[in-house]
């Protein structure tokens, strides 16, 4: 109901209103609109800013293990938004949606291992996520990829290339099911 407050479907255009269903649902337990309140929240859409209630909302539905809103809340970690910056917990999230089979925070995963955020340093790792999220059409993935090759050696992008088959197998192909 509050979706089709926001696009005026079968009802008035109504922002209000349709924020006020958003809080029902997501007051309710319901994952997805929690996630989308912290959207909303994050990008003042019909709603102001206020990246605190960003990340309260993407935390309610992200411990009910939904993969976007861990990206979404490893981003705010990563990036000091409505928290303080912490890429540890930046990295635990992304691990978490990455693990379902979530693209961004594949990719997200493979540049905290690519620059040593919250992770030491780990080229394999890097280039192992990376793969995993460039083999499901992330572009920038593949740019990162091939940047982290650049200073691995053909017996470390062999690992990589095996370690990246691994995780393709118990994340991804194992998430479409």
């Amino acid at each position: 109901l509050g979706l089709m407050y926001a696009k005026g479907e079968g009802v008035p255009e109504d922002d209000a209103k349709a924020v006020h269903w958003y809080h029902k649902a997501a007051n309710q337990g319901e994952a997805w609109m929690q996630y989308i309140l912290g959207v909303k929240y994050a990008d003042g859409e019909e709603i102001p800013e206020n990246d605190a209630k960003a990340v309260h909302w993407f935390r309610k539905a992200a411990e009910q293990g939904y993969a976007q809103a861990q990206n979404y809340l490893g981003f705010m970690y990563n990036s000091g938004q409505g928290v303080p910056e912490d890429d540890a917990r930046a990295v635990y999230w992304f691990r978490k949606a990455a693990v379902q089979g979530d693209t961004w925070a594949q990719f997200n995963l493979g540049s905290m291992y690519a620059n040593g955020e919250g992770v030491p340093e780990d080229h394999m790792q890097a280039y192992a996520w990376l793969s995993v999220a460039a083999a499901q059409g992330h572009d920038g993935a593949q740019t990162g990829k091939e940047s982290i090759a650049k200073h691995m050696t053909r017996v470390g992008i062999a690992e990589a290339q095996e370690l990246s088959r691994v995780y393709w197998e118990a994340y991804v192909s194992n998430a479409e099911k």
